[in-house]
């Protein structure tokens, strides 16, 4: 289950200069001046995840393959966009295609790079996106009520319910309201996403301040510059800090964060954030050949979890010998682990928990 992660916001908030660090790479063209990215900058990165390493060293198995994450480097929106102003309609479809979005925010002062719209303001420039978004899935809501209403005049019961939802919808976008942020019912959730609207994808924002602001960055403090709740996923990240940090190896980007008094990358906590937006967890299988790190979603059972690894894992379920991270660790390994009774046999109901080392057995 590949995790992908698009980064919005308005031109020249440092979105390309954060993806090219993220990402390792000079893909993204980044320069002073609107519309630098015309189509979007895909690249992928492993998920950091200390549990895999000490898996690893225990195991010692011939390769190690952790969970990943895929990061879209999509073209600055402006105002207008959803009527086809800047480079329009195209960057709204490219935010479709991903399953969480970093709202990237320019935070620092000076410079010389431009702000499109004249001068830096957070809260301006995070609804300047939003708006642009509602507006696009207003357009897409009508045009599924008009095609809704046929069928729920006949009586089609889906139809019925679906025109149901989306009047809903409707009215809390014309308030304003981000389709994720509006109270609806866990049947209405599901039903949601099968909308594939933009604004009811999970969203992590994330602020660009300047190298000398971040350690003394305050979450609180940002959430109430940018006008949002407390409880709205943040990051406040230096993307000049992280370009830094791809220049350099893991010990020595250790004590380049420790020396700013930060004890974490960005992108450490922006993919932190997401999965925990998207209520993703990881499970781990360890053998000889491999120590793999695999992603579910919170609350799968083990068949649906071994479906993660292959389709017939999951038909032919027969039961996951599970041991639990810490039991694993406790115990040296596989073996200490089932001499210490701490291997259970997990049967078709068992609920995968966060750090589950699993070994399936299936009938072929």
């Amino acid at each position: 289950m590949a995790l992908t992660i698009g980064i919005v916001g308005l031109p020249n908030v440092g979105k390309s200069t954060l993806f090219n660090a993220l990402t390792r790479t000079k893909a993204a063209q980044a320069a002073n001046y609107p519309f630098c990215t015309i189509e979007p900058n895909i690249g992928i990165v492993e998920v950091p995840d200390e549990r895999l390493k000490v898996l690893a060293e225990m195991v010692k198995p011939e390769k190690v393959i952790p969970a990943a994450v895929e990061f879209v480097d999509i073209a600055g929106l402006v105002k207008g966009a959803s009527t086809g102003e800047g480079l329009g309609n195209a960057f709204l479809s490219h935010i479709r295609e991903v399953n969480a979005i970093c709202h990237l925010v320019r935070g620092f002062e000076g410079g010389d790079v431009i702000h499109v719209e004249g001068s830096v303001d957070p809260k301006r420039d995070r609804e300047i996106i939003e708006a642009e978004l509602a507006l696009s899935d207003l357009q897409t809501v009508i045009k599924r009520i008009d095609k809704e209403q046929g069928p729920a005049r006949t009586g089609n019961k889906d139809a019925k319910l679906s025109l149901a939802l989306l009047e809903t919808i409707k009215q809390g976008l014309e308030k304003g309201i981000l389709a994720s942020a509006m109270e609806l019912s866990d049947e209405e959730r599901i039903q949601l996403k099968s909308f594939q609207l933009l604004t009811g994808k999970p969203m992590v924002y994330g602020v660009n301040v300047a190298e000398s602001e971040l350690s003394d960055a305050e979450h609180d403090t940002w959430k109430g510059k940018l006008g949002l709740s407390a409880a709205t996923p943040l990051v406040v990240i230096s993307a000049k800090i992280e370009e830094d940090l791809s220049d350099l190896g893991p010990e020595e980007a250790r004590e380049y964060l420790s020396s700013l008094g930060v004890t974490s990358s960005g992108l450490d906590r922006l993919i932190a954030a997401a999965y925990d937006a998207l209520g993703y967890i990881t499970y781990f299988t360890a053998g000889p050949k491999e120590v793999r790190a695999w992603t579910i979603t919170k609350g799968m059972t083990a068949p649906e979890a071994a479906g993660v690894i292959h389709s017939d894992f999951e038909k032919g379920f027969i039961r996951a010998e599970t041991i639990s991270y810490k039991d694993f660790v406790q115990y040296e390994g596989e073996l200490g682990a089932k001499n210490a009774g701490k291997m259970r046999a997990e049967g078709k109901t068992y609920i995968v928990q966060d750090g589950d080392v699993m070994h399936f057995r299936f009938a072929n």
